[in-house]
């Protein structure tokens, strides 16, 4: 089984900005103890601050893959976009959000891509992303 992770603007800050919300922990210290925690799955990673790449991502990989998991950060309240890309693909997509985007500001409770995606994790910390995945192992 092959997925990826996208993740899109700012959380290549992760570790480094408000900590309080996202932890203290980078994303690629955390990529390596999630690739260790499933071996048998091929993890493949890319980040962008780029609504165009990330776009480009899913294109490429909705059509190659067996799943994306995807934090489109700020994009996900904002990008029909990257909602449209999200639809366009055969492959599951999970949308992951670190902190809880129904505790925060009004305008991140509603996400246009989160609409598209198979499913969201919301508000359990970079632990989101290993549910993903173990979702993403049962249903492929």
């Amino acid at each position: 089984m092959k997925i990826i992770i996208i993740n899109g603007p700012n959380l290549n800050l992760l570790g480094k900005r408000e900590v309080d919300i996202y932890g203290n922990q980078s994303f690629e210290d955390y990529l390596q103890n999630l690739r260790a925690q499933f071996p048998e799955i091929n993890i493949d990673y890319m980040q962008s601050n780029s609504e165009g790449a990330l776009i480009d991502q899913i294109q490429t990989s909705g059509f190659s893959l067996d799943g994306i998991i995807i934090n489109p950060g700020g994009y996900s309240h904002t990008s029909i976009a990257l909602a449209d890309a999200i639809a366009a693909i055969p492959a599951p997509v999970i949308e992951v959000h670190i902190s809880n985007i129904h505790g925060r500001e009004d305008y991140r409770k509603h996400t246009f891509t989160g609409g598209k995606a198979k499913g969201i994790i919301s508000g359990l910390g970079l632990q989101g992303y290993a549910l993903a995945v173990r979702y993403l192992k049962d249903i492929g």
